[in-house]
């Protein structure tokens, strides 16, 4: 069953669209309505969301921003945008950042459940049973596989294949490739684990391949302009590129969306393929010429897995590489990290009580990605980081209660809340009684 997160500042279409899922026979567990991004954003970290539909224009925070924001949290939580206008750029946006529908007000009840009921319908392929598994593959795919010419030019022009020389114009647009500017996301697949070699015959290694190669295929798209292709070593290696004018627009971090490319395609080969697998993403970097610095660049972030092995998604500039004369010691490595746990503690110590503090936030301040920092806080404290805050806020919040006769939307105020009712419903699940009851 699938949870689904509503949001928009008018209540009345939240209870509307949410009686009307109650009653659309879907295989729906929950509903939750929010009326604000910040309210939504707490249910989608302490939630299992599946499905956020979400007005674009609200208050603070847009529906745009908060799609981001969710992506950032958990790239695989499916959304839908609904809109009174009919605008372009805002459909372009949120297609670019993986909306599956863009629906415009008002709605048309039969026109939403279908929306609705496509989105679920395509979001869950459950795992056969593993006798069965290889053989309903096989069946799928039928395989046509990349055509190994021009694999071979493209490894060559990362220097995957020894000789990397400077690509001319024309080889490049042979190739498909423009650029002017690049990222890498390199796929490296365990066909060794336990989990692929019990099922794994003769040949089919390579259907496996191909069927990772699929999953990067249909997560990104047309959205995204990419050639994926096998790379030696059991790799699938993703060259992401933008022209000047895609590069030039600020309004979304193109760090943080190959982050979610990446954390999606780990999540879904693991789900679909039961195939472990670690991804390693360059940087950004201009000209053609430096293809060969980011195949590098990717091939470093994935050994980072060697230190990390409860992690799998790996961004290059997360590591201060430049601190080094060479190869960091575990001592250095563990010194870096733990610097950057208690800045991020000493922030939000500082800031817990901010309205709209993300994730996001807390990671520029420590120049580090979302992905990487959550990862850290949670293995060097315990908590999640959002639990950490959530801690801080109800942990002052409580004590205002006992010891001052401040009233309820005045505490929500004070740590971070914009909403009296949202503040108690958190305050209830974190404590089991409301602000009143434990007031009393």
């Amino acid at each position: 069953m699938y949870n689904i997160l509503i949001v928009d500042d008018e209540p009345l279409i939240c209870r509307g669209l949410a009686n009307l899922l109650q009653t659309s026979g879907l295989n729906i567990g929950q509903i939750f309505t929010a009326h604000s991004g910040h309210e939504a954003l707490d249910y989608l970290r302490i939630e299992d969301i599946d499905l956020l539909v979400t007005d674009i224009q609200m208050g603070a925070m847009n529906g745009i921003e908060l799609m981001h924001q969710a992506k950032i949290i958990k790239p695989w939580v499916q959304a839908i945008i609904i809109s009174a206008h009919e605008t372009f750029q805002y459909a372009q946006l949120a297609i670019r950042l993986g909306a599956k529908d863009y629906l415009i007000k008002p709605l048309k009840s039969e026109q939403f459940l279908d929306s609705v009921r496509n989105v679920l319908l395509h979001m869950d392929k459950p795992i056969p049973a593993e006798d069965e598994y290889m053989s309903q593959l096989r069946e799928h795919f039928q395989m046509e596989a990349p055509k190994p010419q021009k694999m071979e030019r493209l490894n060559r022009l990362l220097g995957a294949e020894g000789e990397s020389p400077e690509p001319e114009a024309s080889e490049l647009a042979a190739l498909g490739l423009h650029g002017p500017y690049f990222a890498l996301i390199k796929v490296k697949l365990d066909l060794d684990s336990a989990s692929a070699s019990r099922r794994l015959q003769a040949g089919d290694e390579e259907l496996m391949r191909y069927a990772a190669l699929n999953i990067v295929s249909e997560l990104l798209g047309k959205e995204w302009n990419h050639t994926a292709f096998y790379s030696p070593g059991r790799e699938i290696s993703i060259l992401v590129e933008w022209d000047e004018a895609a590069y030039g627009d600020s309004s979304v971090d193109k760090i943080n969306q190959l982050e979610m490319i990446g954390r999606s395609l780990h999540h879904n080969i693991n789900k679909y393929l039961d195939l472990p697998c670690v991804v390693g993403i360059s940087q950004i970097l201009k000209g053609a010429g430096f293809l060969p610095a980011l195949n590098e660049q990717a091939r470093k972030a994935i050994l980072w897995n060697r230190e990390h092995k409860d992690h799998f998604v790996f961004y290059y500039g997360d590591f201060k590489w430049n601190l080094f004369g060479a190869e960091p010691t575990e001592e250095e490595l563990t010194e870096q990290n733990n610097q950057i746990v208690d800045k991020a503690m000493e922030y939000i110590q500082t800031n817990y009580a901010q309205k709209g503090l993300t994730l996001h936030e807390v990671a520029q301040r420590n120049h580090v990605s979302p992905n990487y920092l959550s990862y850290l806080f949670k293995k060097n404290t315990g908590f999640n980081l959002w639990e950490y805050v959530i801690k801080l806020r109800m942990e002052e919040s409580k004590r205002l209660l006992q010891q001052t006769d401040l009233r309820r939307y005045e505490i929500a105020e004070r740590v971070g809340y914009e909403s009296p009712e949202h503040f108690s419903k958190i305050f209830k699940k974190y404590y089991g009684v409301s602000p009143s009851e434990l007031k009393k």
